[in-house]
């Protein structure tokens, strides 16, 4: 074969991580596909700027078109980032029969089943395995690895921003607003850090999973998302205090023919293999009917594990213009979408209220959790010096969501309850 030459749509953190990989890794790409892999031509805003890469500047271009209706081009990688312009520009590569592959989460999230549908109508390739979790692969693990297997549940941590920040201030007893300084000046979070710690980012990721998983469009939209910016020093101690840690958790549950997709901080059981995961590491943890329990661990994000990624679709994309099978991998979903309703979804809650801290109180509280069916699995009350008010903590036996929904509106009603100051979702029995 003749040499393979790529586009890159994108020079940042990851576009020169897939620099760097093709060229230090050149021998086992020549012994995977056979034939040379070269960068031809690389799209960037400044062709002046200094780079962490070295390359050519005669191949520096600020002109889409060079790359995107290049006939020599075979291969466009983007790895630029936004949505509606490189969603343009990517839809013009595929009419220009290029195959794809990007790192794009926010563009597969929002656009991924048009642009598939084109890839295929078109003969190519839009590979994607980059989008979620960096250097895991999780996407190909899914597709192929599991491929025989019918995917029940899919828990993951899948922003390493987040659990960064929530390993910190588990750890060390910090402030949220501390750590998230911390983490913005090691390069963890963006100045505008809205999309990690709301929850935004984890969101497309479980959309994008959820799909694949499940065989279904799963649109952000149909995603329930809740982020850590509320998430208190109190709350983790007595988290811990119950054997619990907290993480932002990203759940995709199937059961039946329905299915419920959210991302919200979750207390894990000490035991679950999540709870270990510290720092900016990625995990997703993956139930099947056949395999059992599986879960796939490494870093989230960063120059080389991304780029690794991206590298590998690469080489699944070469393996395929070899076998003339290009087009053919994108499977339309097997299942039309059907969403649970809040009283098909069951879980444990924690719930942390400030109520009056004087007789018939607690009588109260319990009240209304009996009127909707729902009984405790620990109970905590702590009396407060301020006010005459007293702290009560709980955790619920499983509930669904539409009774505890209806239980928090009679709560913040009850006069006796000053403030819910939290309530986070629970998965797993505790150690203790």
């Amino acid at each position: 074969m003749e040499a393979i030459s790529i586009g890159l749509l994108g020079l940042g953190t990851v576009g020169s991580g897939v620099v760097k990989i093709i060229e230090n890794h050149q021998d086992k790409l020549m012994h995977q596909v056979g034939c040379p892999v070269h960068v031809s031509k690389v799209l960037v805003k400044n062709i002046d700027k200094e780079r962490a890469v070295e390359v050519d500047s005669n191949i520096l271009t600020t002109n889409p078109d060079d790359i995107i209706k290049n006939p020599e081009i075979n291969i466009v990688i983007e790895v630029m980032g936004g949505l509606e312009e490189t969603r343009g520009y990517l839809q013009t590569a595929i009419e220009n029969h290029k195959h794809i592959v990007t790192a794009n989460k926010d563009l597969m999230a929002v656009y991924g089943p048009e642009l598939l549908l084109a890839a295929s109508a078109n003969g190519c390739d839009l590979f994607y395995e980059a989008s979620v979790a960096g250097g895991i692969p999780i996407l190909r693990g899914l597709v192929d690895g599991l491929a025989s297997d019918r995917i029940t549940k899919m828990m993951g941590i899948v922003n390493g921003t987040t659990n960064f920040i929530l390993s910190k201030m588990s750890k060390e007893g910090s402030a949220y607003e501390d750590v998230l300084k911390e983490a913005q000046a090691l390069g963890y979070a963006e100045s505008d850090p809205t999309a990690d710690v709301e929850g935004l980012d984890a969101a497309r990721k479980m959309a994008i999973l959820s799909t694949l998983g499940f065989s279904m469009n799963i649109d952000l939209d149909d995603v329930k998302v809740k982020g850590i910016t509320e998430i208190t020093e109190e709350d983790l101690q007595y988290a811990e205090q119950l054997g619990y840690t907290m993480k932002l958790i990203g759940i995709a549950h199937r059961e039946g023919e329905k299915v419920e997709v959210s991302v919200q901080p979750t207390l894990l059981a000490e035991a679950h293999p999540l709870a270990g995961v510290q720092d900016e590491y990625n995990a997703v943890y993956v139930y099947g009917e056949a395999v059992g329990e599986t879960m796939f661990y490494g870093p989230g994000a960063g120059s080389l594990p991304t780029a690794t990624a991206v590298v590998s679709d690469l080489v699944g994309v070469m393996k395929n213009m070899r076998l003339g099978v290009n087009g053919k991998s994108a499977a339309t979903p097997q299942y039309e979408k059907m969403l649970k309703d809040d009283n098909e979804i069951f879980s444990k809650y924690f719930l942390r209220l400030h109520v009056s801290d004087e007789v018939g109180v607690f009588s109260n509280i319990t009240n209304i959790f009996s009127d909707h069916h729902v009984s405790f699995e620990k109970i905590l009350q702590v009396p407060l010096k301020e006010r005459e008010l007293a702290e009560i903590v709980l955790v619920t036996h499983q509930a669904s969501l539409e009774d505890y929904e209806n239980i928090l509106i009679s709560l913040r009603d009850l006069q006796a309850v000053k403030d819910v100051k939290s309530s986070y979702r629970v998965e797993g029995g505790a150690k203790r």
